[in-house]
């Protein structure tokens, strides 16, 4: 993290601004569900009591206006996709996204369809990519853990998603 130094009226910490809201960040992730198939089940267990996501700092937000995080899990409709998009848009900078599922990765067995999505990165950038049909509750925590060890190495000149760089 830093420094630490002890003083007789207390200890000091010095460290960078990007160390402090990284660390800031990386503890309270707020995520937004976006369930779409049968990703969303283990997506709901993973916030219960038995895997709990608060010992992490994340909670569920209804809103894309409070969340940081979002979580897409299963297929991704063409007609589904701008809704996806406007939703990410609402969200907050930093926002981060991960793709939960082989369904929202490219398709999964429903790739040579005429009303599917080939992947979620189509429509919006994706951080951390969770394979699996469906991934396990494990799975999604470690997705969650590399997304925090990618957030730790940001810096506030480097992070950005441009919004007119990723328009289709």
């Amino acid at each position: 993290m830093g420094i630490a130094e002890k003083l007789p009226e207390g200890n000091i910490i010095t460290t960078s601004l990007d160390t402090v809201l990284n660390w800031a960040r990386t503890s309270s992730l707020w995520y937004m569900l976006f369930g779409l198939a049968c990703c969303a089940i283990e997506l709901m267990a993973t916030g219960a009591a038995r895997f709990d996501f608060d010992r992490f700092g994340m909670m569920f937000r209804a809103s894309p206006r409070q969340s940081d995080l979002m979580i897409v899990a299963g297929t991704v409709t063409k007609k589904m996709a701008p809704r996806i998009r406007r939703l990410w848009e609402q969200m907050a900078e930093p926002r981060y996204v991960i793709a939960m599922g082989g369904c929202a990765i490219s398709g999964g067995p429903f790739y040579d369809s005429y009303s599917v999505v080939k992947g979620v990165d189509e429509v919006i950038p994706v951080d951390v990519y969770l394979p699996g049909c469906p991934p396990r509750p494990e799975a999604l925590l470690h997705a969650c853990i590399k997304l925090r060890e990618k957030i730790r190495k940001e810096t506030i000149a480097t992070k950005k998603h441009n919004v007119e760089a990723t328009k289709q």
